[in-house]
Parts: C-alpha cells; structure tokens; sequence
C-alpha cells in the first residue's frame, strides 16, 4: 500500500514542496505540493533527483579507509577512534588543522546545530567555505550598512512593479540569497498587474528569455553599470523619503559628491550598456511605483563584488525602494536568526598571502591550496572536507587537487568518492536523504515570503548507518577525549531547533509547526526595517569608509586599457546545483550540457564549427571541451557551466563520468579577488580560444 508523505525539497535555496509517494522504501513518484505555502505547487526538476540520491548505487553507506590506494570499508568506532588518534599526534607536532563547509552543509540545519562542537574539538583556527566563492561580499555590505552580516533586504516581486535582474539567474536557481519558488509564476503575475523584469546579463539566460527587456553588460564592468544607475537616480531623486531619510545615517551625503564626479558616457562606454537605457532603468526606478534592483552571482564573483553589491543597496535607497512593499524587505520568519546568533564580524588576518579579510571568521579560499603548501609551521598538514567539493567550485582546481595530496590527514564527509574525497584518508557518509528531517535554518529568512515549515525523515535509517548531524557529533567526542578534554553532552538538532523556534520573536515551537505538513504562512513582508537594524544608532550606516576609497579605486580603474580578450563567464542550468547532483540519472539525461557557449561573429574568427572541440586557455590552466555557437552569449564572451569536471581519475561517480566534461574552475585564477571582502573572481575570467591543437594537425 503506498503513502503521499509532504516535504519540504532540500536541494536548493527554494525550499519547494512535494509530495514524495512511496511504498515501504521504494520511492513512487515526487511531485509539487499545490498545497505549499510557499511553493504553490510548483516543483523543478532536481526535486526528482532525491530519488536517485536515495537509491544511487554509486553512494557510500558506512565509513572507507584508504589502504594503499584503495578503499577499505571499516566500522564508525574504528573510523572515529583512529582519527582522532591521528589528529592528536599531528596537534601534538604543531600541525595546523582546517575544515571546509561545502554548499549542501547550509541546506541540512542538523549540521549547523553540531558543527561548532567539532571545530572546538580540532581547535580550529582555519575555517574556509563555499561562502567566500560566492555570497560573503553581501555579508560584508549588510554587516557594514545594517549591523548584522545576515540581515538581508530580498526583493518583494509578488507586489512589486519593475524588477531589474543583473547577474542573477532565478528561473534556474529559484533564487540565490533570495528564496523565491515558482518564480516563473511569479514574474508572470507581475506582468499581468502591468509590472516588468528587466535583465542584464552577458548571457541570454533563462530569466533574460521570461523578461520584458534584456540588455548585454560586459562580464566585469558591472560596477560602472551600478554607479551610472545611482548617478542616474540621485539626478531624478535628489532627496531621500521622509522614511528612508529618517533611517539613513548623515554619511549618505558623502555619496552624492563621489557619484557626480563620474562622467555617464565614459560609464556607459564602459560596461556596454547605451545611456537610454540606464536613463530608463532609473526613471522606471524613481517612478511612483514599487520596484527593486537585485544583483548575485554574476555581480558578486568579480573584482569589485563587494562595491556592486553596496551600489546595488544605495539604489534601493535612492530610489526610495528599500523597505517599501514591493521594493526590498526583510524578513520575519520563525525562527529569526539575527535575534538569535551574533552579528558576525569583518576582520583581516594573516595569511601565506599576506593580510586578507576574514569575514564571519572564515578564511579566503583562494588561498586554500597556498596555505596547504607553504613550507614553514603554518601549514595546514590535517583537513575535515563537510559535504563539499572544493576542487571542482574553488579556482585553479588542479592546484587544489595537488595541495591536498600533501595533506598528514583529510577526513571527508561525504556520499560519494568526488574529485576532493579521493583524496581523503577517510570518508563518512551520511545516510539517504529520505532518512532526515529538514528545516530551512539559513534559507527561511531570504524567502520571498514570512513562512515555517518542518519536514520529518520519511524512512527509518537503515541499521549500521548515521546522520550527518550524528557523524559530526561523536567525532567530536571522540576528538575531545583523544585529547583529554571534557567530553560534551550530544544536543539532538530537534532540541537545538525547538528552542531557538520558541526563542524567536515569534515564540513558535516545532511542535506546532510540525502539526502543519504543507506549512505555515505567517504573511507577506511587511517594511520594518527600524525595527530589525542592530547599528549602535540604529540607522543606516549608507557610506562605511572601506566602500567609499574602494569606489575611488574603482575610479581610477577607469582610465586603464581594458585587454582585447574574450571574457569566460559561468552558467547554470535548471537540471544542475553545483557539483552534487551529477550522478543522478535523471537530471544527466539528454544532450551533454557541459559546452563552450560562443557566439557566432568569435566562432567564426577562430574557425570553429558547432560541435568542434576547442582549447580554452587561461593564466592557470587549458581545457579541451565541445563548441556550441550561440547568439545567447554577447560577443566577446565565452560560457562553461560550473559543476563539471568529474572525469578526474579516482572518481567513483559512473554517471557524471559518461559525458565528458571539464571543470571551469581549473581557468579561474586565485590570483583574482576582491579586495574588500576576500571572495574569489569567478567571472571575467581573461581566455584565449582555438580549435584543438589535435584536430588542427590531424587536418
């Protein structure tokens, strides 16, 4: 007899329902949940993939050892007990231990609730994460201008009335620091009430294809795109609302003067965008309608992603958009986090690269592999990997993989043998999704909506194996006792999440939240920014002094030559969430998505056909992948989806490995960084590209 059972999916930010029938432990069919009160029925297909991760061959289920190049499979005592005797003698010589948190850790809130234990148990000075590949300039600009570094305005798109998109991609992400399912749906009912989507974006993406206008930006020049807005909107608007000017600190003036020194046709030269448009993006702005600029990825993995990301703030406030319905609003949901953990911190620390910034006490990934490589007592010789996949998301991937073999020790927690875990002394795999209970810890206070909803585990964990939350928390232990420390008491996740629940403005407990399967909608956004900022005036602080001198760099960097040379931008696809789902049959079905996007006029310069394999070739690194011509990539642009690169040798992963496919990041160069907040520059990327040196002999 099967059973429907309602879920939350937890494989991205959207945070969807579904209603996953099965019969005993075979998993029937996942469908939408219409009944969601956040998702609205809508389901993509990577919710599907749970199945494939639930039942996938290829996926570990007790802890391995590597003996001489293989793997051995041992028991979890055995496992916990050698390495925390590993880890104690390599402490014992002064050997530095590190940890990195891949992207699924902030997805699984049973991790969150453990995690600082273990890190107190390795004595963990070196923390590193996919958040410095990716979102920590939006922490360091909320941290600066807000007080606290997950405070979060996220566009209010169901009453909104002229959205502007650059660099984001929500029709295949469903959102990035911003949870927003069922956001075709979306957009369509704001074009119905008369409301448009603009998008920018060096790709023809899939939002681009959902929006009213779609407008080419040179990859990098985003910055120039921002501060021609701003200007724009500050010439239209000279004076704040009397809301937002009663919140804004007396710093905002020190904007007004830095802004008008720009010149508009040299910013427009500049990024490729014509001044018409941006005078009509900040007119549509600064009309007596709701509306909201919104900038991510494609913004935040550059040279000045934490500048782009304070210019994007300080146009929502021109324009008189920030904490108003339909602008951007923060939100409220149940378990409110930023009444709960501290404000985080900026900071700068030393590194083999010198002084970096240290964001929420984690390290540049950048400088990763240097750290690992350095010849003096400060190099990291033991490694804890939490569920993620540094070779393929960080730059100069084969560096990386090169790193890690120096390594006394690396323990991965991890399903699969990937391209990081082959290099671990130990992996320790979690159980089946389908045997864990999820809550959107981090996610639930980006939505597009206030809501609550809990999922319990839908099977009973099979006997022998071990959450991740379980995994983590007698490690720990064990690492404590090993050496001689106080052994602390396991707190079940369900406990930790109950009380900070009940601890809440909203004071709910899960007990009530898990009596409602389809979940609880606790209403729209509503703007009450006053009441949430944690500045020590309780105002805007609108122009910190770091963002100030870094638009003046900025400035300078006008005057430079820009190199004549195709730019590498990345991509997604709805059937992709970074390197995690590669092994599931089902989103890896139909033609291999791992291409070179190329327009046509740059094809034809370099002789190449669709379906010709070429050579891209960065500072760091070349590849050989397949030419797909297309005039969804502007000129001058080339694209490789991230999330590839499993054809290394030593990967265990048989259906990632049938197509062939590289990795963009063995051409990203971590020589490339922002300055203000650490994070890697992903995008922009300087590449040569030409057909492959065997096919030109061969002919």
């Amino acid at each position: 007899m099967s059973q429907i059972h309602a879920r939350t999916c937890h494989i991205c930010e959207a945070n969807c329902g579904v209603l996953v029938e099965v019969e005993g432990r075979e998993i029937l069919s996942i469908k939408g949940n219409p009944d969601h009160v956040l998702s609205r029925g809508h389901i993509c297909p990577k919710a599907t993939a749970i199945a494939d991760l639930q039942d996938d061959p290829d996926r570990l289920h007790k802890p391995v050892k590597r003996v001489d190049g293989d793997w051995q499979e041992i028991g979890w005592e055995q496992a916990f007990s050698e390495i925390a005797a590993r880890l104690t003698d390599i402490k014992g010589q002064g050997g530095k231990p590190a940890m990195y948190l891949g992207n699924p850790s902030a997805h699984d809130y049973g991790i969150t609730t453990q995690v600082g234990q273990l890190r107190r148990a390795i004595g963990l000075k070196n923390l590193y994460s996919a958040s410095t590949l990716d979102q920590i300039p939006h922490h360091v600009v909320q941290y600066h201008m807000f007080g606290h570094v997950s405070l979060c305005p996220v566009p209010d798109i169901d009453r909104s009335q002229y959205l502007v998109i650059v660099g984001g991609n929500p029709a295949a992400s469903n959102g990035s620091i911003w949870t927003v399912p069922d956001f075709k749906k979306r957009v369509k009912e704001m074009q119905a009430r008369d409301g448009q989507l603009v998008v920018i974006d060096p790709r023809r993406t899939e939002t681009a294809k959902l929006a009213d206008a779609h407008h080419f930006v040179k990859p990098g020049t985003d910055t120039a795109l921002f501060v021609a807005i701003l200007k724009t909107v500050l010439q239209l608007s000279p004076e704040l609302n009397d809301v937002l000017a009663a919140l804004v600190d007396e710093s905002w003036e020190n904007i007004r003067p830095a802004i008008a020194n720009f010149d508009l046709p040299q910013l427009s030269a500049f990024c490729g965008v014509s001044t018409e448009v941006i005078e009509d993006i900040a007119q549509n702005l600064c009309d007596d309608k709701p509306g909201a600029i919104y900038g991510r990825m494609g913004v935040s993995v550059t040279e000045y992603g934490t500048l782009n990301q304070w210019l994007i703030q300080a146009i929502n406030i021109a324009s008189g958009n920030l904490n108003r319905e339909g602008g951007t609003l923060v939100p409220e949901p149940a378990l409110d986090t930023i009444n709960i953990v501290g404000r985080g911190s900026v900071e700068t620390i030393d590194t083999a690269r010198g002084e970096m910034p240290n964001i929420m006490g984690e390290l540049p990934t950048i400088t990763f592999a240097e750290e690992m490589l350095r010849e003096d007592e400060e190099r990291i010789r033991a490694l804890f990997v939490m569920t993620g996949n540094p070779v393929l998301s960080a730059p100069d991937g084969a560096r990386l993989d090169r790193a890690l073999e120096k390594l006394d020790l690396m323990v991965s927690f991890d399903m699969y043998v990937t391209a990081t875990s082959r290099h671990a002394d130990y992996i320790l795999p979690p159980c089946g999704p389908m045997e864990k209970d999820h809550y959107p810890f981090f996610l639930g206070p980006l939505a597009v909506r206030n809501y609550a909803c809990y999922s319990p585990a839908i099977f009973d964990m099979p006997e022998g194996e071990k959450a991740d939350w379980e995994i983590v928390a007698e490690l720990a232990r064990e690492i404590f006792a090993a050496s001689g420390q106080d052994i602390p008491n396991i707190r079940e996740p369900r406990d930790v999440l109950d009380n900070m629940l009940q601890s809440s403005p909203r004071g709910m407990t899960l007990a009530e939240i898990e009596a409602e399967p389809n979940g609880i909608d606790l209403g729209p956004l509503m703007p009450h920014l006053e009441d949430r900022l944690l500045t020590e005036d309780k105002k805007i602080q609108a122009a910190h002094p770091d963002f100030m001198e870094e638009l003046g760099r900025f400035a300078n960097s006008l005057n430079e030559d820009q190199p004549d040379t195709l730019r590498l931008i990345g991509r997604r696809h709805v059937r992709q969430n970074n390197s995690w789902l590669a092994n599931s049959k089902r989103l890896q079905k139909g033609p291999n998505r791992c291409t070179l996007m190329i327009n046509p006029a740059d094809a034809e310069a370099r002789g190449l056909a669709d379906g010709d394999m070429a050579t891209v070739e960065s500072r760091v690194n070349s590849v050989d992948i397949i030419v797909e011509i297309t005039d969804d990539v502007m000129k001058g642009v080339v694209s490789i989806p991230h999330g590839f690169g499993h054809q290394r040798e030593g990967v265990e992963l048989s259906v990632a490995r049938e197509n062939p496919n590289v990795s963009i990041n063995d051409l990203t160069d971590p020589e490339s960084y922002d300055r203000l907040s650490g994070n890697a520059v992903l995008n922009a990327t300087p590449v040569t590209v030409a057909r492959m040196a065997e096919l030109v002999a061969a002919e």
